[in-house]
């Protein structure tokens, strides 16, 4: 079985052993954005149209979560068990001063979170078929006692 972005998550983020989400840097003003975008500045008051792909840092801090209680319409694929609840976190990567909205990786809910806690991207598995192990990137809470 092979292992690829689910579809529509091509090119947002590297599939090896440490994942990092891919975002672009205007060259004019210095703005990131994620996912990656071409043409124009996303700063308003940029006039700036050249945008490079590049590698935003792998960890940042908690800036905020929620809990996604109600299933997500299409193309969201629900898994065979059925739909459980999630949680969300908004992290914001203090290199890029960017903040990244994304699920939490695996059974973490919101009673396992606190707001200014270190988090990193890590890969999970959104489904899978007969040929395919279809992959997302999440945002894990960095264990302490693992450093």
């Amino acid at each position: 079985m092979t292992t690829t972005p689910a579809l529509g998550a091509e090119g947002w983020f590297t599939v090896d052993d440490e994942p990092t989400l891919i975002g672009s840097r205007c060259g004019t003003c210095g703005t990131y954005v994620f996912p990656k975008t071409e043409g124009r500045c996303p700063n308003p008051t940029c006039d700036g149209r050249e945008l490079t792909e590049v590698p935003l840092s792998r960890r940042g801090t908690l800036w905020s979560y929620t809990d996604a209680r109600y299933q997500p319409p299409p193309p969201y694929v629900v898994p065979a068990e059925g739909f459980e609840p999630f949680a969300v976190a908004a992290v914001e990567l203090v290199d890029e001063g960017l903040i990244v909205l994304g699920q939490v990786a695996g059974d973490i809910g919101v009673g396992d979170l606190a707001v200014g806690q270190e988090m990193e991207v890590v890969l999970d598995t959104l489904f899978s078929d007969d040929d395919h192990e279809y992959l997302i990137w999440k945002w894990a809470p960095i264990d302490e006692g693992a450093r």
